[in-house]
């Protein structure tokens, strides 16, 4: 009886211990979706004003360009933890690849960041210039995501 009492022990500890060795990415995937939806919340309110759906308002503008820019400045390092990729928790499409190539990585993220401050430049000059910095900003997003997130199925 008391080989059968450890055997269940090792097997119960066994079993237990793949559960045990996930690490709990949920804040990280908040943390990290936050800033992408802000991002998305004020280029929407730049894009409207470029396509003319909502009316151009310098003040508006330029706040939307100053928070690009402060997201921007978000260390990066701590919302990407090895391990949180799509491949490994639900609720995220980030590929392996960004740990593989995580200075490229940066480096794109870098890319949005110099986007993001044109854009701050020009935001309260009119609207005739929201459409081509929002373009650079498209470019440096899809810089990124064309290598390091997983499609939408």
């Amino acid at each position: 009886m008391l080989k059968t009492s450890a055997m269940a022990v090792c097997a119960a500890a066994l079993l237990a211990s793949p559960a045990l060795a996930q690490e709990d990415f949920s804040d990280v995937l908040k943390a990290r979706q936050g800033q992408f939806r802000i991002m998305a919340l004020n280029l929407g309110i730049l894009g409207g004003m470029a396509k003319g759906e909502v009316a151009y308002d310098t003040e508006s503008a330029q706040a939307a360009a100053d928070t690009l820019v402060a997201v921007s400045m978000i260390q990066q390092g701590p919302h990407w933890p090895e391990g949180s990729d799509e491949m490994a928790i639900d609720g995220t499409r980030a590929l392996p690849a960004i740990w593989e190539n995580f200075d490229d990585f940066v480096t794109k993220w870098e890319g949005f960041g110099t986007a993001a401050a044109n854009m701050q430049e020009v935001a309260a000059t009119g609207q005739e210039a929201l459409g081509p910095a929002l373009g650079q900003i498209g470019d440096a997003c899809k810089a990124c995501h064309d290598d390091y997130r997983a499609s939408q199925n």
